[in-house]
């Protein structure tokens, strides 16, 4: 039951603090356990921010501001009120990731200024958020800029992300370098969120944004200093098409976004914690609208059998296999024989340029194959260009749900300014009435959707598997980084699932027939570590039929999670945890290319006695690293087991009560 106290008190409030002096006045909004707390500074017709962690500055006095139709806001205006707000509410998530059940506890205020301006700050026990609030009249408005920087109180470390692509045209699929802030000048390449900082006392700040609607997304510029800068798409004035699927913003606007007089703008958010509360955060979630869906019984998250990762490479069959109705049936015998819930088509079946998404190539037939898979309980997802479902959107639509069509794959949106972000929101928002999941891929990352629209499932914008057909940037190093940087915005379509795995000096990059840098039980592990309702397998049919032990786990393991228990975290060393679905629990451990021994807790199991079955590199593993062991254990609540990770290894194991 959601329960919210509200009260209001003017200048003086459990959890607020405001005092007015001569020169300055100063309001403070307190975490529930008087930890952290965030300060507003409003001196000289100037608002700034401040962080703090206990009586340590994190960032110091930054000014912020909105500009609305060339007015400066909040400007000359005085305060008008001060309002506060308890919040204290029950969410239980239409696809649970952390866990089945979230308890929202923060600490909020709200600064009303006397041009109709507001800032609403909310602070929670593991961080806080700030949002512009306006209301101008239900006219519509011009988002000139914003000013918002990050000044910290110390050069700290920063894994500062750089996406691909250029300027801000990118899949935001990062790479992180860790550096110091001052080393990060203006012309360092922009990065895309989320961006975390080492605090050096054990805790860390990861920055992101929520409830991007009408407005650009968050990136992050370099000054030279200590003191980060953000900054945003521009309003789109011009774009061009290159190629069949690449948008690019080839003129742009001097303003960001066109809004209304009357909104709440995103939040800029501020997760502070260690390292396993980074991995058990639900601040950013709790942040985004609640479901705006009405009936959400239809949302069924699983796993899928891909195709494009293995280049439609069935080995054991007597059909020649490619974009063709006998090889997507195969994958959906295969999906159907592993307990799997649906496949994907992806690129190639239907004829290319945007203007050609509905007609299917001849190779196929589309009714035929669905009907086909439904009658084996098997949904159906069709990949398709961002730019493709724009030109066609409502007569696709309309196709697709005649098709009877389980979900959308978009992708290569490569943008994040207002235009696109709101192509998002209507895709979510359609699809939604028409019954079909989301699958975004090439785009932005997470930014709360996931809550406000629950059928969108997942979000790629993460240098994921797929990168090991022509790079080795899908490493070990880099997914020991993931969990505390990327996953923490939200589901992460990594696309897991290789059978071919390789030390880093006997890999070879292949288009054709991929591999996995890492162990397999580093791959197997990924199911566990990392969150992502829909979730790949991206290797073959024919790879995973030769491989009985591992779908025996691949077929078992959920995609959602009632309860997450974090064992060990390490951010880019290594990290376990246990995440239970109803009766089971599932232990997974990853580690980067050092090699480790790790000691796991079992007290988060109940009394008794569990049989635990795990799968861990094999003795080989040093030769080969798809050698892994499967076994059995008896183990008890309160007893502790080690394990031993190879380099970039894993270990993975399901617990049952006997």
């Amino acid at each position: 039951m959601t329960q919210r106290v509200l009260g209001y008190l003017w200048l003086l409030a459990i959890g607020f603090f405001c005092a007015s002096f001569a020169w300055a006045e100063s309001y403070v909004t307190y975490s529930p356990d008087k930890a952290l707390q965030l300060e507003l500074l409003y001196e000289n017709q100037t608002l700034s921010y401040r962080l703090l962690d206990s009586d340590r500055v994190i960032i110091q006095p930054t000014p912020i501001s909105l500009v609305i139709d060339e007015q400066i806001y909040p400007g000359e205006s005085r305060v008008e009120s001060v309002e506060r707000v308890l919040v204290d509410s029950q969410i239980t998530p239409t696809v649970p990731t952390v866990r089945a059940s979230i308890r929202e506890f923060a600490n909020e205020t709200l600064v009303t200024f006397e041009n109709q301006s507001a800032l609403r700050v909310r602070v929670y026990n593991d961080g806080a958020a700030f949002r512009w609030e306006t209301d101008l009249g239900d006219k519509s408005a011009i988002a000139h800029s914003e000013e918002l920087s990050f000044n910290f109180s110390n050069n700290y470390q920063l894994y500062w992300p750089t996406p691909n692509g250029d300027g801000f045209f990118s899949h935001q699929e990062s790479l992180f370098e860790r550096k110091a802030a001052s080393s990060v000048s203006a012309e360092t390449r922009q990065a895309s969120g989320p961006l975390l900082v080492d605090l050096a006392y054990g805790k860390y700040l990861l920055i992101s944004d929520v409830n991007v609607e009408q407005y650009p997304g968050l990136w992050f510029r370099g000054s030279g200093s200590s003191t980060i800068n953000a900054v945003f798409p521009p309003y789109p004035k011009k774009t061009k098409l290159v190629r069949d699927r690449d948008l690019r913003v080839v003129e742009s606007e001097n303003f960001l976004a066109k809004t209304t007089g009357k909104r709440a703008y995103p939040w800029r958010a501020f997760v502070l914690t260690d390292a396993k509360g980074l991995i058990n955060s639900n601040m950013l979630y709790t942040l985004a609208d609640p479901s705006r869906l009405e009936n959400t019984d239809w949302i069924k998250p699983g796993k899928v059998a891909w195709d494009w990762f293995n280049d439609w490479n069935l080995t054991d069959v007597d059909f020649e296999a490619g974009i063709n109705q006998a090889t997507y049936k195969n994958y959906i015998d295969f999906a159907a024989n592993h307990q799997l819930d649906y496949i994907i088509l992806d690129e190639g079946w239907s004829v290319p340029e945007p203007e050609n998404l509905l007609k299917v190539v001849p190779e196929i037939d589309m009714p035929e194959l669905i009907e086909y898979a439904h009658n084996k309980g098997i949904g159906v997802v069709l990949w398709m260009t961002s730019v493709a479902l724009e030109r066609n959107f409502e007569q696709a639509f309309q196709q697709f749900s005649q098709w009877q069509v389980d979900g959308l794959k978009v992708d290569f949106m490569q943008r994040d300014d207002q235009v696109m972000m709101d192509f998002c929101v209507e895709v979510a928002r359609k699809a939604a009435e028409h019954q079909m999941l989301v699958d975004f891929h090439g785009g932005s990352k997470p930014t709360g959707l996931q809550r406000t629209y629950p059928n969108v499932l997942t979000h790629e914008s993460v240098m994921g598997l797929e990168q090991t057909k022509w790079s080795r940037n899908a490493n070990p190093d880099m997914a020991l980084l993931l969990p505390f940087i990327r996953m923490v915005a939200g589901p992460m379509d990594y696309t897991p699932g290789a059978m071919d795995n390789f030390h880093q000096e006997n890999f070879r990059q292949s288009y054709e027939n991929p591999a996995s840098l890492g162990t397999r039980a580093h791959q197997l592990a990924i199911y566990v570590t990392y969150l992502s309702p829909l979730q790949m397998l991206a290797d073959t049919p024919s790879k995973y039929r030769r491989e009985p032990e591992s779908m025996a786990f691949l077929s078992d393991v959920p995609t959602t999670w009632d309860e997450t228990v974090v064992l060990h975290a390490e951010v880019g060393e290594a990290l376990s945890v246990a995440r239970r679905s109803g009766n089971k629990w599932y232990v997974s451990a990853m580690t980067n290319w050092s090699p480790r021994e790790l000691k796991l807790p079992m007290d988060f199991l109940g009394k008794g006695r569990y049989r635990l079955k795990y799968w861990e590199d094999g003795v080989n593993v040093a030769e080969n690293a798809s050698s892994f062991k499967q076994g059995q254990a008896i183990v008890s609540d309160g007893a502790d087991i080690r394990i031993n990770l190879a380099s970039g290894g894993g270990y993975v194991a399901v617990i049952e009560a006997l």
